[in-house]
């Protein structure tokens, strides 16, 4: 009995000390490193980069490496990008479980920035999807910059002749994320009643219209300075949470479309139809196991009742973007830009994205 019990505590202080262990290698900040000199003759672009995790403090504009693209890339010339929250949390590296795709003590990869619109310039000897001179948009990895390198066969597409720079920009991952939200997660149906509870920030306003051309009945959750422009938008009713809480209302919804996650699971299944479904969309915060509170809650309260409780993480697909893009185009979406940011500012846009009360999106301004 008494070797039984010396194994088992050896087993618990194995396991405590490789617990340990992880949360100081994830949660460790290496020291900030110097932008990588450039060699003698080799072209270069202006460029947002980032060493270390950090503060904005840590962000460098600087003339770096112009790239050039293999066989299967393309070289995008980059007219705009778009700020998203996933930029600030890349930058922290926080959650710090994040740190094992984005890197250990430091960014695996110096560029920052998602959403981008611009200019194939150069492309690869094996590309055939596009050609010089194609203006694209969707995603790239540090878009951030005057030039991307970016695989043939990613989240980018054709931009309509009709849909500006600036608009392609914001759709990424809040488009995205909106349309899913709804369709594949939601299984919005023409005739629902929809709730989007932050209606007014970047994903909140492609989420009002999209419903809206999914022939729902929308009501939007949003601040007092906000409602004129929710309605604007498309929204038939438009809760001022300040004076309001929808909780507390008679309506019944069968989605829930949540940015904000204010309210208790209990409290929005009160509002939610008997088989109605509330779909979460980021997590909670903090830095460690709080920051999936919020999905593991959901996902174990779906058990046991009839509503569902879902969290989504959008996928970028040329598809979706495409199905966006037709929208804007044709008038259907019209995407809400808040602030305008040149390059050499995309410190100032991060914290300002991170204050939460950007009005639909934030452009950082790049060609």
């Amino acid at each position: 009995m008494k070797l039984r019990y010396k194994i088992l505590n050896s087993l618990l202080l194995l396991i405590g000390v490789a617990i340990v262990s992880l949360a100081v290698a994830l949660s460790y900040d290496a020291p900030c490193e110097p932008v990588p000199a450039v060699a003698s003759g080799e072209q270069t672009m202006k460029a947002v980069r980032y060493y270390c995790y950090g503060s904005t403090d840590v962000l460098e504009y600087a003339d770096v490496a112009k790239p050039s693209p293999a066989a299967d890339e393309v070289l995008i010339k980059v007219h705009t990008a778009a700020v998203n929250p996933l930029d600030w949390h890349f930058l922290h590296g926080t959650p710090y479980f994040m740190r094992v795709m984005s890197g250990l003590g430091k960014p695996a990869d110096s560029g920052l920035g998602v959403d981008l619109a611009g200019t194939v310039e150069a492309v690869g000897s094996n590309v055939t999807r596009f050609k010089l001179g194609d203006d694209v948009f969707g995603g790239g990895s540090g878009a951030y910059a005057e030039y991307v390198i970016a695989r043939e066969e990613g989240p980018r597409v054709l931009k309509p002749a009709n849909v500006s720079f600036e608009q392609a920009a914001t759709v990424g991952v809040a488009g995205i994320t909106a349309l899913q939200a709804l369709r594949d997660k939601g299984k919005l149906q023409p005739g629902q009643q929809v709730l989007i509870n932050g209606a007014s920030g970047g994903v909140g306003t492609f989420a009002v219209q999209i419903a809206k051309s999914m022939g729902a009945e929308v009501t939007g959750v949003c601040s007092t300075r906000n409602v004129e422009m929710v309605r604007s938008i498309g929204a038939d009713h438009v809760i001022d949470y300040k004076k309001d809480d929808y909780t507390e209302g008679d309506e019944r919804y069968d989605l829930i479309i949540d940015m904000v996650g204010n309210h208790s699971l209990s409290n929005n299944r009160k509002v939610l139809t008997p088989d109605g479904i509330l779909v979460m969309v980021g997590g909670s915060t903090g830095n460690w196991l709080s920051a999936l509170a919020g999905p593991l809650k959901a996902m174990i309260y779906s058990k046991f009742v009839g509503q569902q409780f879902v969290m989504i993480l959008a996928k970028l697909n040329p598809e979706d973007l495409a199905i966006i893009g037709d929208m804007i185009a044709a008038g259907a979406v019209t995407p809400v830009i808040d602030r305008r940011y040149p390059l050499s500012e995309v410190a100032s846009a991060l914290e300002y994205s991170e204050k939460g009360h950007a009005r639909g999106k934030i452009i950082i301004e790049v060609n």
